[in-house]
């Protein structure tokens, strides 16, 4: 049927616009940094980052670290990605490396090797980072106490 994909993919990668295309055949070794919206159906040998969204397509691979504000993964990655937004492993997808992202979609049958650390909407690790941070807090907190302590002593 015209205009239907027939891999079992997300809505959003046939809608969105692409700005960078890196197609089917084709290999880029070097660092990736976009503006805009990059699909990749061939391969990256290197770091991708890209201010919206990152789609790798069926055929698509990523050797190297992602950042992004959105990815959808069709294809194979191997680096960690770190995705302020929402991350959708499609069930074609794999992803060997460490995973930070404020949303996270896993469809059954794909494949995920690594660590997940989910994210705040205001980009900041739940779990043991943020408890860290509360501690440095209370650390300077104690600091202010005993300098207020010592203040008090010398003015007595």
């Amino acid at each position: 049927m015209l205009g239907k994909s027939k891999a079992t993919g997300s809505s959003v990668e046939s809608r969105t616009k692409v700005g960078t295309l890196i197609g089917e055949g084709a290999v880029f070794d070097g660092d990736l940094r976009a503006p805009e919206t990059v699909r990749v159906d061939g391969v990256v040998n290197g770091n991708c980052t890209c201010e919206k969204e990152l789609i790798i397509g069926t055929e698509g691979q990523v050797k190297g670290n992602i950042s992004a504000q959105n990815v959808i993964i069709s294809g194979q990655v191997t680096g960690d990605l770190t995705v302020h937004g929402k991350l959708e492993l499609l069930s074609t997808g794999k992803i060997i490396g460490d995973i930070s992202a404020r949303s996270l979609v896993i469809d059954e049958d794909a494949y995920f090797d690594g660590r997940c650390t989910m994210m705040t909407g205001s980009g900041n690790v739940l779990g043991g980072t943020s408890t860290n941070r509360l501690t440095d807090k209370s650390a300077e907190s104690k600091s202010a106490d005993a300098s207020t302590k010592e203040d008090e002593d010398a003015a007595s």
